[in-house]
Parts: C-alpha cells; sequence; structure tokens
C-alpha cells in the first residue's frame, strides 16, 4: 500500500475498507491482550483501537485476534500436493505464510524444480517464501537428479519470494571448510542461512554456527535445544508426519528464551494436514503441554517473521500485512475466520471465496523416473553370518545401527519378516545410471509384500523394502509405470498405489482425494503387517544419509557418524 494512501486512513481522515470491531488483539511485541478494533485498508493494517470508520465491518464480538502464522520451516513437497493444494489444507487452520525449501523437487529437476514451486505458489492466500537448496545432492554419498553449485544458487537469489539459504546439512563441509560448502556459505553472507545440525555438539557446533548457520530444526531433546540457544541460533520447534519432537522439547523453551523460539512442520502428509491440522495443531500441543497461549503465537508469528527479516508481517500492527486469525479459545486454538492480505480467505475449517490461481508450466518436472527394469538385481549373495540393519525408531527420523544374524536361503541373505526384518533397496532412478543399494531394515512390521515409493529423501531414489523379491519387484516397476508415487504388492500383484507424477513427489489431485488414496494405502500396509502410523513416510527417510545413525543410498550403506560407507556385513 503507497504511504500517500496509508496515512490519511491511519490519521482517521479517511475511512478504512475493513474494521474488525469489538475484539481482543494478541500483541506480540508486549505479550498483552488488548481491546481494540482492527483497520485495514487494501492488503494492509492501517490502525489498532477505537474510532476508525470502515466502509465494512465485523463484529468479532470479544473474539481474539491475532496474526497470521508463519511456518519457519517446511517442505511443500512433501505434502505430495500441489502448493495451491498445499494452501488449501493449511491455510484455513490459520496459517498464512510458509518459509520453504524445495529441495525434494530441486534433487529431482534442479532449478527448474525450484521455478515451478515458485511460479505454482504465485498469487495464492498462503505467501510462499523460497529459501534456495543448499545441498543438492544433500552429500556425495548419494546419487540425485541435479546439482546446484554456488554459481547456480546465486543466479536464482534475486528472484521474488527468495529470501536466503536453506537447512545447510553438509555440516562436515562447513566446519571444515571444505570447497563447494564454503562457496556457498560466503555467497550468502548477510542473507539468512538456515542450519541443519542433528546431534552435533561441542567444538563442531561452535564452528558450525560461527560458519553462518544461524537456526536449526532437527533437535530432539532439551538439551541439544539449550546448547544451540545458548550460541544464538533460533530453534525451529519441529512435528512432522515423521518426526515428533516438540513435547520433548517444550521443557527447554522459558521466558527468557522462547523469543528465539518459532515452529516448523518439515514434512507432514495430507491425513494429518487435514485431521490434525497445520500449525494450529503444534500450538494445542505445545499449550496443552503447559506453555503460556501469548508466548505460543509469538513463536508462530513474530519470532519466525523476525529471523526472516519479514517485517511486514508477524504482528497486528499499522502497516504490517494484513494476514489475521480470528479464534474463540486461548487454550484450545481454532481459527474460525481467516484473513489474507485484508481478505476474508477461510471460516470454521474451509476455504472461502475465489482463490486466483496462476496458470504455469509442470512440463519440466514430469515424467522423472528411468530405471534399466532388465537389469535391476536384487539379490544379496550372503557374505557373512551377521548383517547391518537400519533400525526403524517410531516418529522419529534418526534411526539405529542394527547387527542381526543372516537369515541365508541358497546362498542368499534374504529378509526374515518373523523377526521384522526386512530387505531393502534404493533404485537410483534420475539418470538411469542402474545404481542399487541394497541392504535390510527392522521396524516397518511387514509380514507380507512389500512397499515402494518415488520419495526417497533427499536424492529421492526409488526406495522399496519388502519380505520376498518377487513383491519388491512388483511394487517397484508400479511405482515407474505410475511415472512416480507410492505402492504395496504382494508377489506379481499390485494392492495400492497413489500416482505422483510431478517429480515423483507430488499429485495433480485435489488435497482431499489424495488424502484418501493415502488413507487407503496406509490401510493396505497395515492389512500387510505394519502398525505404523505412516510407514511410507518411515520408508521414505530409510534413505537420508545426513541423519544419524545407518541410512542406505542408490551407493550403498552410510555409516552417517562416520560420513562414510559401511560393508553391509561387518564381518
Amino acid at each position: 500500500m503507497k504511504l500517500t494512501d496509508f496515512l490519511p486512513i491511519a490519521r482517521g481522515d479517511a475511512p478504512a475498507n475493513l474494521v474488525l470491531r469489538h475484539g481482543r488483539v494478541i500483541n506480540v511485541f508486549t505479550g498483552e491482550i488488548i481491546v481494540a478494533d482492527v483497520a485495514v485498508a487494501g492488503d494492509t493494517i492501517v490502525g489498532v483501537g477505537p474510532s476508525y470508520q470502515a466502509h465494512e465491518e465485523i463484529d468479532m464480538a470479544g473474539r481474539y485476534v491475532c496474526p497470521g502464522l508463519i511456518d519457519a520451516h517446511v517442505h511443500i513437497e512433501s505434502s505430495m500436493v500441489t502448493p495451491l493444494q498445499f494452501a488449501r489444507a493449511v491455510v484455513p487452520r490459520g496459517t498464512t505464510t510458509a518459509v520453504t525449501d524445495p529441495h525434494e523437487i530441486a534433487n529431482v529437476a534442479g532449478a527448474a524444480g525450484v521455478r515451478y514451486m515458485l511460479a505454482a505458489s504465485e498469487g495464492l492466500p498462503l505467501t510462499v517464501y523460497v529459501n534456495l537448496p543448499s545441498c543438492v545432492p544433500a552429500t556425495h554419498l548419494g546419487t540425485a537428479g541435479a546439482e546446484l553449485e554456488a554459481d547456480d544458487l546465486v543466479a536464482l537469489a534475486g528472484l521474488e519470494r527468495v529470501i536466503g539459504l536453506a537447512e545447510f546439512m553438509n555440516v562436515p563441509g562447513a566446519v571444515l571448510g571444505l570447497p563447494g560448502a564454503l562457496e556457498k556459505l560466503l555467497a550468502f553472507q548477510g542473507r539468512v542461512i538456515d542450519g541443519h545440525a542433528p546431534s552435533i555438539t561441542g567444538q563442531w557446533l561452535q564452528a558450525y554456527v560461527g560458519a553462518g548457520p544461524g537456526s536449526d530444526h532437527e533437535c530432539t531433546t532439551a538439551a541439544e535445544m539449550v546448547e544451540k540457544l545458548r550460541l544464538g541460533m533460533y530453534i525451529f520447534v519441529r512435528e512432522s508426519t515423521a518426526a515428533k519432537n516438540l513435547r520433548a522439547l517444550v521443557p527447554a523453551i522459558t521466558a527468557q528464551n522462547s523469543r528465539r523460539c518459532a515452529f516448523g512442520t518439515d514434512d507432514r502428509h495430507p491425513d494429518d494436514l487435514l485431521d490434525q491440522g497445520h500449525l494450529d495443531h503444534l500450538i494445542r500441543l505445545a499449550v496443552g503441554e503447559g506453555l503460556d497461549p501469548i508466548t505460543v503465537i509469538q513463536m508462530a508469528t513474530l519470532n519466525c517473521a523476525e529471523w526472516f527479516r519479514l517485517h511486514d508481517r508477524g504482528a497486528v500492527a499499522p502497516g504490517r500485512r494484513a494476514d489475521l486469525v480470528v479464534f474463540s479459545d486461548l487454550e484450545n486454538f481454532y481459527p474460525e475466520m481467516v484473513f489474507a492480505g485484508g481478505v476474508l480467505v477461510a471460516r470454521d475449517g474451509s476455504p472461502a471465496g475465489e482463490w486466483p490461481v496462476l496458470a504455469h508450466d509442470d512440463s519440466q518436472v514430469r515424467d522423472t523416473v528411468h530405471v534399466e527394469w532388465e537389469q535391476l538385481d536384487l539379490a544379496i549373495p550372503a557374505l557373512g553370518e551377521r548383517v547391518r540393519v537400519i533400525g526403524v525408531v517410531p516418529d522419529q527420523v534418526v534411526t539405529e545401527h542394527l547387527v542381526e544374524p543372516t537369515k541365508v536361503v541358497a546362498g542368499l541373505a534374504v529378509a526374515d519378516p518373523e523377526r521384522d526384518v526386512l530387505k531393502m533397496a534404493v533404485i537410483e532412478r534420475h539418470r538411469g545410471s542402474g545404481n542399487v543399494g541394497l541392504g535390510f531394515v527392522r521396524g516397518l512390521g511387514l509380514q507380507r509384500g512389500a512397499l515402494a515409493g518415488s520419495v526417497g529423501h533427499d536424492a529421492h531414489n526409488l526406495i522399496v523394502a519388502g519380505c520376498d523379491d518377487l513383491s519388491m519387484m512388483t511394487a517397484s516397476r508400479a511405482v515407474g509405470e505410475l511415472g512416480g508415487g507410492l505402492v504395496a504388492a504382494v508377489g506379481e500383484q499390485v494392492v495400492g498405489s497413489l500416482p505422483l507424477p510431478i517429480a515423483g513427489l507430488m499429485s495433480d489431485q485435489p488435497v482431499e482425494t489424495v488424502r484418501q488414496q493415502m488413507n487407503d494405502l496406509v490401510q493396505v500396509s497395515r492389512d500387510l503387517g505394519s502398525a505404523l502410523h505412516d510407514p511410507f513416510m518411515a520408508l521414505g527417510f530409510l534413505a537420508l544419509e545426513v541423519i544419524p545413525t545407518l541410512k542406505l543410498t542408490d551407493r550403498g550403506l552410510v555409516d552417517v557418524e562416520q560420513f562414510d560407507f559401511v560393508p553391509l556385513f561387518p564381518d
């Protein structure tokens, strides 16, 4: 809004477009609740207080008014829907801004993927900011579909809605000042650089923070969180589909440090978004764990805006963007009205009004599964009596490094469902290289069949786990035939599927349709024996070689703590 248009309305010399009367405004600057009207003109708050006149009035009748919620760290691709459909899920829950890291699609399609996410999110009621993917590929230990070097990122840095550099996962690169990593950090000095430092402590953490990353969303314990807060990091308390860390971290949040804390949802599937919620779910959890509601709302709004230098939002104050949430109960946060840029865009949990959507081209992010199926061999010769096994930790993305007896049939190491040890494979799907990493996993719980998907963080190769090779091969081939997706198979039969034709990560269907397809697929996995909340999300993180402790990429088994490959058979 032009200042010349703003000033007469703010002075009270001209009417506003809209006034929310008789509300209780959450003042995130002072931690107060103030009885006041909120006057809006265009997309801007022009005043907070009495006596404003307007063309339209809405009586709040004592309901609370707070700023629109801001997600500090989210991968929209992990919702398996397009930005529009993601917005349809989260805006009615009160989220009006999301700071995204499109490294999922960038690992598939490079800069074209980043540009697609910006184009597909243009003009939505949800303001989508982008932090550029810092680690494409995540490491040298896996094969991604693209590489983004410092020069590639600098070429994207001037695009509208690009903030800075996203989670810097290459901790050794930062700490040791390795080429490539150092160039990226230096290129983004003076801009926001987000961190990613799971379990990093001591002098390595000191060096990492000093290298530039100023936030972290990987804390799993209160002690880890406090150490990072003491070094000046902002901490994004995470509660995702796969990693549920909020309850463990709440004890570390105090009146003294809460202004350095925000919320990030990281990766949430459609069923959780639609059934549990988005940031509103995190707010309810945090308040339920004993945090002061005003403190929690500060974490979900102003704190995040300040870290990302988004000084046009994050508070109900003159000159700020009119992103507003109306609700009735501080102890049980449920948005009743959501305004984005001064427009009512959601009411009672559903989208409201017309949402303008700009046309965009997705041709460069389709047809992304390239595997030479006739050359694929899943057999594992038994080379020892013991085998390393990835141990799934429920509700976390970290894994255990297990060693189990090898089950051998005809000289081959095979799955042992009775002991919950499944065979798994990570199949390179971008370049048709023929790379296949083979291993074993415990904790998925299948008693028969196999699960497969083209969602395999972060390189997003094809990942499959199962009780027998035939089921694994059937599921893997079906993923390829879909052009990307999630599949369950038993023997030669596909028993469930969810197509993800956009980069092998996202559906082109409405979020409600994807939720139902996903619910059906999870039920199929339950029928096959898995008791996990979302076994496909768990499966997808088994290839993420930057999260401790044992992971599998298309190039082999990785001991994350050693940051190197280890043999499948330890003896």
